[in-house]
């Protein structure tokens, strides 16, 4: 594999494509995007899919990343959406032979957006399925908010589910990350919301 890697002076981090066992994954400024511990990265995203259920319709990926969540879910899903507002993320994505459906696909839609921002120009009960994996929360507390949490609930149509990749930060210390991002789910007007933890994430639903 070619060897992938910069410095970006705008983002102030480094940025490098890391081989696996299947396909790579991002490391930025020492912060792997997908789980590699005794799990690969395709793998990591099938399970995340796999949470919540058949995917058909109109599917949201709320952050793009190297575009496997939308690659996979587009073989099932009418149309796939997706934001990414890092273009040093597409800039590797272009580079990465695992990645180049993401470009190519006549069902997904990839927008260099910020997700934040954008989920509020969507209209009201358009997806039937989001996908929500975010940076960790240091790196983009606004897309564990509540506020963020209420537009999601907005835009899912009656009936759809919403995952949330969640992992597992801060367990050791016995901090409970997962159980705060339900209680606001649940405020937000979801109607259940549960751990999946064979994916490390939550599962809301709307009813």
């Amino acid at each position: 594999m070619e060897n992938i890697q910069f410095y970006s002076e705008e983002t102030r981090k480094f940025y490098k494509l890391v081989e696996t066992e299947t396909w790579p994954t991002v490391v930025i400024s020492g912060i792997r995007m997908h789980r590699t511990d005794k799990i690969d990265p395709k793998t990591d995203t099938i399970l995340k899919l796999k949470a919540i259920g058949k995917i058909k319709g109109k599917v949201l990926d709320t952050c793009c990343g190297l575009g496997y969540t939308s690659i996979l879910a587009s073989r099932y899903a009418y149309q796939v959406f997706t934001f990414e507002k890092d273009k040093n993320m597409i800039k590797i994505a272009k580079l990465n032979k695992h990645s180049s459906d993401l470009f190519s696909k006549n069902n997904v839609f990839l927008s260099i957006n910020d997700s934040f921002a954008a989920v509020k120009s969507l209209k009201n009960s358009f997806f039937d399925f989001i996908i929500h994996d975010p940076p960790r929360f240091s790196f983009a507390p606004e897309l564990y908010s509540l506020e963020f949490y209420k537009e999601l609930y907005r835009i899912l149509k009656p009936q759809g589910k919403l995952y949330h990749y969640t992992g597992s930060p801060g367990s050791k210390n016995g901090k409970n990350l997962p159980k705060g991002i339900i209680n606001r789910l649940l405020l937000a007007g979801f109607n259940k919301a549960y751990r999946e933890y064979a994916s490390q994430g939550v599962v809301a639903l709307k009813f």
